[in-house]
């Protein structure tokens, strides 16, 4: 049925009334011709520009990436530079540290010793100007001893000891009598002389 309809329109109509859906024949050549021409410009002037942007854009983006990794490569040589010199200002601290406390150490050390000597020569000097005044007290202490025990010798003996030799004899054998501790202390005998003035 569906045959014998077309057949009906062939004689009525024609291809056009046919089939519709179909283009006519010269307008199938004339798109076909269109197409064929827009095909080569599009082939020849906008695919070599688009692949020309494609390949620039593209070498762009790989010029970026490179310049990307590089900087990351540099970025990461500058952070190993910047550990490095950390770690060796931190030695360099370290050891600036020990020396400082050797130093101190050594310095303390060397005060001690000067503190030891200063005070065993202030006590030599002390031990000593002692036994100067020492023995400058006992040569003044025999000169009084001496000159009482000329005085208290003449009076108990009644006789003058002016006599330099004398005087010496009779001082150095008091004296030694006195060491020896066969005499009386001099306030003893003062005190028994004044007894004997008070009597006389």
């Amino acid at each position: 049925m569906h045959l014998a309809t077309i057949l009906a329109a062939e004689e009525e109509g024609g291809w056009a009334n046919a089939y519709p859906i179909i283009p006519h024949p010269g307008e199938l050549i004339f798109g076909i011709i269109a197409f064929v021409i827009l095909y080569l410009v599009v082939a020849k002037k906008v695919v070599p520009r688009l692949e020309a942007m494609y390949t620039e854009r593209a070498a762009a983006i790989e010029g970026q990436i490179e310049e990307a990794d590089k900087a990351n490569a540099e970025a990461a040589e500058l952070l190993e530079q910047y550990k490095a010199q950390l770690a060796e200002s931190r030695a360099e601290a370290s050891s600036i540290r020990e020396e400082a406390r050797a130093e101190g150490a050594q310095i303390l050390a060397e005060l001690k010793a000067q503190a030891q000597a200063e005070s065993e020569r202030i006590t030599t000097s002390a031990k000593a100007q002692i036994a100067a005044e020492r023995q400058q007290a006992v040569i003044s202490l025999r000169a009084e001893v001496g000159t009482l025990a000329t005085e208290l010798a003449s009076r108990v003996v009644g006789e003058s000891l002016e006599d330099e030799a004398r005087q010496r004899r009779t001082v150095e054998r008091f004296l030694a009598e006195l060491e020896a501790g066969d005499i009386e202390p001099v306030s003893a005998v003062t005190g028994a002389d004044a007894a004997t003035e008070q009597e006389s």
